[in-house]
C-alpha cells in the first residue's frame, strides 16, 4: 500500500446535537488515523457536517429560528467533539461553504451527460433523504426511521444509476472496491443484483424551501441532498479547483477509505460510486461498514429520541474511558448496546483495576531501582511484547478494534501474572530483582505505546506518571 492515505467519516445531519452514536464513528476513523501516522504514513482525516438536508429546515421551523443560526449552533457542536473525544482530524467541512457549493455543482456538470429530466412520483422519507419502494417497508414505515414516507410527485432531474451497474458489481465483487465486513459487500451485491433504477437527484424549490444548493442553470430546483453531500469528500480536497491538493489525496491515491454507518451503504457503495464514474474521477479503494449503537433496544437516532450526549458522558468517565468503551464493548461492525453501567463497568474492571492498577504496580517497584533503563529485557519478556504488537497490528489493520484492545489488554494480564509469580517484592538480590523490575517496565513502556492510537492521552501520561499518583481512580 502507498504511504498517503485519506480517511473520511459521513458527514451527520445537524438537525440535533450529535450523540454518541455518531462519536462512536468519528472515533473509530481516528483510531486508524493515528495508527496510520505511527507508520510514519501521510494521512488526512476528514469529517464535517451535512447543513442542507430538509430535515434541518423542519428542525429551524420548529425552533422558530432561521436555519442558518440553526445548522451553524448545532454545527459548532459538532466541531466541539473534536476536544471532548481528543480527535485528530485534519479539516472540517460544512455544505454551506462555498467550496463545497462550488464542488456539488462542478459534480453536477461533470455528470451532465448522464442526467435528465422528467415527472416523477415516489414515496420520500426525509429522514433517510431518499425514495424507498413499497416492498423496501416495514409495515408501510421506513426501516431505518420507523416513519411512514411521504407521497412525492414532482418533475425532477435523473441520474443514469443504471448506466454504471455492471461495473460497480465487477468492482465490488473483484474487491477493487473493498466493503468491510463481507456480509455487507454481499448485501450491496445484492441489492445491485436485484436491478437498479435511476434515482432522483433534485427536488423542487418550493419542497425544499430554498434551502441547499440550486441545480446549475435551474434555480427552480435543488440538488438532492444526497449527490450534493457525497461530493464533500473531493471538495474538501478543492476538487472545484483541480488543484495538487485534489490530485495528491483522491485522483492519484490507492488508499481512500470511508468510515460510514450500514443505513447509508448503498448511498456509498451504489450510487457515489456511480456518480464518480460519470464524472471520469478516481473511486475510494474501502469502504468501512460499522454497525449501530443502540439504546434501549433500538438504533440510537435524534430521529427516534433515544441518544445519549457524548459531552455529559465524557464529563462523567473522561475522554480516553469513552473512547475505549465504544472500541472495546463491541465488535465495531456488529450493534452494540449502551448503557452507563456497561461504561462504569468498563472504566473499573478494565482501566481502574487492569491498566491502571498494573501501571501503579509497576511504577511502585521501578522507585526501588532508579538506574534499570541501562540493561536490556530478557528475551521471553520481548518476545512476548513483540507476539503482542503483531497482533495489535493485524487486528486494526483488519478494523478489528475490540480485539486488538483485547489483546493489549492480554499483556496487561500477562505483567500482572509475572509480577505475582515472580513474588518480586520478596527477592533481596538486587541484580535479579532490578531485572525483573526491568521486564516489567518493558512490558509498561510497550502497552503505551500500542495505546497511542486508542487512548493517546492515557498513553502519554503513563510515561509521566510517578509513584502514588493514580491512572484511573475507581469509580
Amino acid at each position: 500500500m502507498g504511504k498517503v492515505f485519506y480517511l473520511s467519516t459521513a458527514l451527520p445531519y445537524v438537525n440535533s446535537a450529535p450523540h454518541l452514536g455518531f462519536a462512536l464513528e468519528i472515533v473509530q476513523t481516528d483510531v486508524y488515523a493515528r495508527y496510520q501516522r505511527l507508520l510514519n504514513k501521510e494521512v488526512f482525516f476528514l469529517t464535517g457536517t451535512d447543513e442542507n438536508s430538509l430535515k434541518n429546515v423542519q428542525a429551524a421551523r420548529e425552533e422558530g429560528i432561521s436555519v442558518k443560526e440553526f445548522v451553524s449552533r448545532n454545527t459548532e457542536r459538532f466541531f466541539a467533539l473534536k476536544k471532548a473525544l481528543n480527535l485528530s482530524f485534519d479539516d472540517f467541512i460544512q455544505t454551506t461553504e462555498d467550496r463545497h457549493i462550488k464542488g456539488a455543482q462542478k459534480l453536477w456538470q461533470a455528470c451532465r451527460k448522464d442526467i435528465y429530466k422528467k415527472k416523477y412520483q415516489g414515496l420520500y422519507c426525509v429522514g433517510c433523504e431518499g425514495f424507498y419502494k413499497e416492498n423496501e417497508l416495514i409495515d408501510g414505515l421506513c426501516p431505518e426511521h420507523k416513519t411512514k414516507p411521504e407521497s412525492i410527485e414532482e418533475e425532477n432531474y435523473f441520474f443514469k444509476l443504471t448506466k454504471s451497474s455492471k461495473t460497480i458489481q465487477e468492482l465490488i465483487e473483484n474487491d477493487k472496491l473493498r466493503i468491510i465486513p463481507e456480509s455487507r459487500k454481499n448485501e450491496v451485491l445484492s441489492f445491485i443484483k436485484l436491478g437498479l433504477e435511476d434515482i432522483c437527484i433534485s427536488r423542487s424549490a418550493g419542497r425544499a424551501q430554498g434551502w441547499g444548493i440550486p441545480v446549475p442553470n435551474d434555480p427552480s430546483q435543488i440538488i438532492w441532498v444526497w449527490f450534493d453531500a457525497l461530493s464533500n469528500y473531493i471538495n474538501a480536497l478543492g476538487y472545484a479547483e483541480d488543484g495538487r491538493k485534489f490530485e495528491k489525496w483522491w485522483q492519484n491515491n490507492e488508499n481512500i477509505l470511508h468510515f460510514i454507518g450500514k443505513g447509508i451503504l448503498r448511498f456509498h457503495a451504489v450510487y457515489w460510486p456511480a456518480m464518480l464514474i460519470s464524472a471520469g474521477l478516481n473511486l475510494p479503494k474501502i469502504i468501512f461498514v460499522h454497525g449501530y449503537l443502540a439504546f434501549g433496544g433500538q438504533k440510537m437516532s435524534k430521529s427516534l429520541g433515544n441518544t445519549a450526549d457524548p459531552f455529559k458522558i465524557v464529563e462523567e468517565y473522561g475522554t480516553d474511558a469513552v473512547r475505549y468503551f465504544l472500541l472495546a464493548e463491541f465488535s465495531a461492525v456488529e450493534d452494540g448496546d449502551f448503557t452507563l453501567g456497561k461504561i462504569k463497568n468498563r472504566y473499573n474492571s478494565d482501566l481502574a483495576n487492569g491498566l491502571g492498577n498494573f501501571t501503579s504496580r509497576v511504577l511502585t517497584l521501578q522507585s526501588q531501582c532508579p538506574e534499570i533503563g541501562f540493561q536490556k529485557a530478557d528475551k521471553g519478556i520481548n518476545e512476548k511484547i513483540q507476539e503482542t504488537k503483531q497482533m495489535v497490528i493485524q487486528k486494526l489493520e483488519a478494523f478489528k478494534f475490540n480485539e486488538s484492545l483485547a489483546g493489549i489488554w492480554d499483556l496487561i494480564a500477562f505483567g500482572d501474572k509475572y509480577i505475582n509469580q515472580t513474588e518480586v517484592w520478596k527477592i533481596q538480590n538486587p541484580n535479579i530483582k532490578c531485572q525483573i523490575i526491568l521486564n516489567l517496565k518493558t512490558i509498561l513502556d510497550n502497552i503505551a505505546i500500542m495505546l497511542q492510537p486508542f487512548l493517546p492521552e492515557t498513553s502519554a501520561k503513563i510515561s509521566r506518571l510517578k509513584k502514588g499518583e493514580i491512572l484511573f481512580p475507581r469509580l
